[in-house]
């Protein structure tokens, strides 16, 4: 059965078939209930977790996260990126829905391309971290699910911001982000200082993320280690979660 006869669209051109839409509202919507009150009453309640984190020191700024990505008990990718480059000083940490965070980190791609093109140099983090947090207010209540640590370098130096998709922004030391991130936390907080060195700080973020993923259920996989210069970002490792927890704990014994 063709379109429009399940939409009961007759074409303007008596002769022939318009090539043309009609106009909005111009459609027949079939009898039944509204879609999104239907998922909300009678809709899967989707349990997602990750691990992510970032912190700020005097060599950088380090982010890391584990590599599984899960929905209750299914595992739709063992081995996902959940920290993504946006630009060459530039990076950022996803939580939340895969999709809406990778879109909205395209979208910022593109415009930090055109300002450093506009402008003649790069943008900085704290600009970076405005433009997306206004971006994403627009569509607050739409069910959008973004929350990232933007970590970069800048005239400024290292600088790191939390942005959520309801337009909330923060700039801190240290973030965490998704279920795992109290466990995260507990060792962030009792390791962390500014004037770590960096073998230091890679340790202190590995340790963070292998024991996240050991108590939270919905973490796991690998760990990945970015370490944010100068420079530009550097990819420095990724390694089994399970092991690094194995090996974190043998000096204790």
């Amino acid at each position: 059965m063709a379109l429009q006869d399940v939409c009961n669209w007759q074409a303007l051109d008596t002769q022939g078939l318009s090539p043309h839409l009609p106009q909005a509202g111009g459609w027949a919507m079939p009898p039944g209930c509204d879609p999104q009150t239907f998922l909300q009453i009678h809709g899967p309640k989707l349990a997602h977790g990750t691990t992510t984190l970032a912190f700020r020191f005097c060599h950088g700024v380090i982010a890391a996260a584990d590599t599984r990505s899960s929905c209750n008990n299914y595992m739709a990718c063992p081995a996902s990126r959940k920290v993504i480059p946006v630009h060459q000083h530039l990076l950022g940490t996803t939580s939340g829905t895969s999709a809406d965070c990778v879109t909205w980190y395209r979208v910022l791609q593109r415009e930090l391309r055109l300002r450093a093109l506009r402008e003649g140099q790069l943008p900085s983090v704290a600009s970076a971290a405005k433009l997306l947090s206004a971006m994403m207010s627009r569509y607050r209540g739409l069910d959008l699910c973004v929350a990232t640590a933007l970590c970069g370098w800048d005239r400024s130096g290292p600088a790191l911001f939390y942005v959520y998709s309801d337009g909330t922004r923060l700039q801190g030391d240290i973030f965490s982000v998704g279920s795992g991130s109290p466990y995260a936390y507990g060792v962030l907080d009792r390791g962390y200082r500014y004037d770590m060195t960096t073998q230091e700080a890679y340790t202190l973020a590995r340790c963070a993320v292998a024991h996240a993923t050991r108590r939270d259920a919905y973490s796991g996989g690998s760990v990945d280690l970015f370490h944010v210069r100068e420079s530009g970002w550097e990819y420095v490792s990724r390694e089994d979660a399970c092991v690094l927890y194995t090996e974190l704990q043998e000096p204790s014994k």
